[in-house]
């Protein structure tokens, strides 16, 4: 854990990530006939980080699994770390060969988000919670929106990276419609369980950790330029989707790619007739944490200039996992404006997050 940031400019942490205390406690959300069910076990890391998965400090003192007390997290988040506000993201296990049964987990989760984070404990007014969908259920995932419709502390819907198929694909569609319509962004996240789903990686199953955390952004970038490709955001104009463990730092030299070889062909496309770097404003974000990025050079604040991703990107800590980030790990060379951007400003805009009534003081000008 280090300092808290600079009081002048506010925090959301847009990537908090939230557990069971272990898998007795999810089962106990469970209604048969799932939960007497083969799960797998919720120690869920197929890929171990060398160092250990979990940052120095957010493990807690009598032993439960790390980010899974609203109490404890809020603490850390809250009072040690100066952050204002935060969007929970529940893990779980990817997706399940049973799709009821994952329906049913993720459901679990949802419900074990509302009550003990969203709706109980000293800090409920300052999570923001991402609601879980299966995209291997349409039917099941519309359900479990329709179980939550207008919760005021829901600001998203949350799915996995690891896909059955890339997420530009028709069979997509009714669950993306169904987020636009609500006015809920969509954050991708990778789930690290071994279940059905695609690789982490386009290139299949990495062979050690530090191959894994390099190459999982591809995916990500992977099922963006096919959401273009395939027209979502033309047929969707309102869809917004959350790209929520890293990967816009590869975002610029690929669109560029697409745009090149798309230009004397968008007579062939239809159904996505602009340019493909057209659709990324006020439909494309990313979460940005220390391990993204150009760091310290000098040219920072122009790359993250480049098309537009000063407008795009988000703090989020990934708390509180190893590579857990504060405020102090983004690159000097950012200007006051991207820095604000990118703590702030996008995710309430993005989220409708009212920053003022969290922000304890801290200045919010131009809000």
């Amino acid at each position: 854990m280090t300092s808290h940031p600079d009081d002048s400019i506010p925090v959301i942490d847009a990537s908090v990530h939230i557990f069971f205390d272990g898998a007795a406690d999810m089962r106990s959300y469970l209604q048969e006939p799932f939960k007497s069910r083969g799960i797998p076990d919720y120690e869920m890391s197929m890929y171990g980080a060398p160092g250990g998965e979990y940052a120095p400090g957010t493990q807690h003192p009598d032993g439960r699994y790390p980010g899974s007390d609203p109490e404890f997290v809020g603490r850390h988040l809250f009072e040690e770390l100066g952050v204002a506000a935060a969007v929970l993201h529940p893990m779980s296990k990817g997706i399940l060969p049973d799709r009821h049964l994952n329906s049913a987990v993720l459901a679990a989760h949802n419900d074990m988000m509302v009550s003990r984070w969203l709706e109980s404990g000293t800090y409920r007014d300052r999570f923001y919670g991402t609601l879980r969908v299966n995209p291997d259920d349409i039917d099941g995932a519309l359900k479990e929106m329709a179980r939550w419709r207008g919760h005021p502390r829901i600001v998203q819907l949350g799915v996995p990276l690891q896909s059955r198929d890339l997420y530009g694909k028709p069979q997509y569609r009714p669950l993306w419609r169904a987020a636009a319509e609500a006015g809920l962004p969509v954050a991708v996240h990778i789930e690290v369980g071994s279940s059905v789903t695609t690789a982490p990686t386009p290139s299949g199953h990495t062979r050690t950790y530090a191959q894994y955390v390099g190459f999982m952004a591809l995916n990500y970038i992977y099922h963006q330029m096919n959401m273009i490709a395939e027209g979502v955001f033309e047929e969707l104009p309102d869809f917004k989707v959350v790209w929520a463990d890293g990967a816009a730092d590869m975002l610029t030299p690929f669109i560029w790619r697409m745009d090149t070889f798309g230009r004397p062909h968008l007579e062939q496309t239809p159904w996505a007739p602009e340019m493909p770097s057209h659709y990324l404003p006020d439909h494309v974000y990313f979460v940005q944490s220390s391990v993204d990025g150009p760091a310290d050079a000098d040219f920072a604040g122009e790359w993250l200039r480049m098309t537009g991703k000063e407008n795009m990107v988000m703090f989020g800590s990934s708390y509180p996992h190893w590579q857990l980030a504060t405020v102090d790990a983004f690159p000097p060379a950012w200007s006051p404006e991207q820095r604000e951007r990118v703590l702030w400003r996008n995710a309430a805009s993005l989220y409708g997050i009212d920053i003022a009534a969290h922000a304890g003081g801290v200045g919010v000008s131009g809000s």
